[in-house]
C-alpha cells in the first residue's frame, strides 16, 4: 500500500475542491488502477482451466 500525502484546494466557500499530489504518489496511483484494470479484464476471459505447471514445462519444452 503506498502512503499519499494529498495537499488540498479550497474553494470560496471552505470546500476542497482540487488535490495536489507528488508525481511519483500520483504514478503510483495511475499504476494500481491500471494493474486493477489488467486484472479484471484477465478474470473475464477464465474459463476455469487449469494446468499443472509441471505439465505447463512439458508443453512448452515440446514447442522449442
Amino acid at each position: 500500500m503506498i502512503s499519499i500525502h494529498p495537499q488540498y484546494i479550497k474553494d470560496i466557500n471552505g470546500k476542497k475542491s482540487l488535490v495536489i499530489l507528488p508525481a511519483k504518489e500520483f504514478a503510483a496511483i495511475i499504476e494500481g488502477l491500471e494493474d486493477i484494470k489488467i486484472y479484471d479484464e484477465a478474470k473475464k476471459e477464465d474459463k476455469g482451466e487449469r494446468i499443472l505447471f509441471y505439465d505447463y514445462l512439458k508443453h512448452r519444452k515440446q514447442k522449442g
